[in-house]
């Protein structure tokens, strides 16, 4: 199973479409090692260098309808291949959503106020979140702040994280 957690990188808008998170341009590389250095290369947002602000990330806090647009696995295999394992958002689109547990990563989803709290609080200084799979807790921490938000999923999306993926799944199951 992947390690969940870590620092934070704030993406604060709606709407982020696969093709700002991995651009269509780079679908034909045919490694996801290859697709690293894309990594939300055409996402235009006041103050964001993905040069800089990826490093050393690990999780995404955002908006709404994260991951919409264009259905490709490309989009969770170029956040795996930069490390982010864990996207947290209002709401993700349907497939992006199914391809992050596929790929056995998490996509979690909290209510506005709770994003908008988090925003308000952690956004603009060093934060990271450590997450208890198990008992749907998230530990948020920063600026000398801690505190712990609940969150719910679908015990077969859990299945399929912490078997690392629908592939391990199926291979320890059929």
């Amino acid at each position: 199973m992947k390690s969940f957690g870590g620092n934070i990188l704030f993406l604060d808008r709606s709407d982020i479409n696969t093709d700002e998170i991995i651009p269509a341009k780079y679908l034909t590389e045919i490694t996801k090692t290859a697709l690293k250095p894309f990594l939300l290369e055409d996402l235009i947002l006041e103050g964001f260098d993905p040069a800089v602000d990826i490093n050393g990330k690990q999780v995404i806090v955002t908006r709404a309808n994260f991951g919409c647009g264009s259905s490709r696995e490309h989009a969770p295999w170029a956040l795996e291949v930069n490390g982010i394992y864990v996207v947290i958002a209002e709401n993700f689109a349907r497939i992006f959503r199914q391809n992050m547990y596929n790929c056995g990563m998490c996509a979690i989803e909290l209510k506005t106020e709770t994003i908008d709290h988090l925003f308000n609080i952690y956004n603009g200084i060093s934060a990271s979140v450590d997450i208890d799979l198990d008992r749907g807790l998230l530990t948020f921490s920063g600026g000398g702040k801690v505190e712990t938000v609940e969150f719910q999923m679908a015990p077969f999306d859990l299945e399929l994280i912490k078997a690392g993926g629908w592939v391990e799944y199926a291979d320890s199951k059929y």
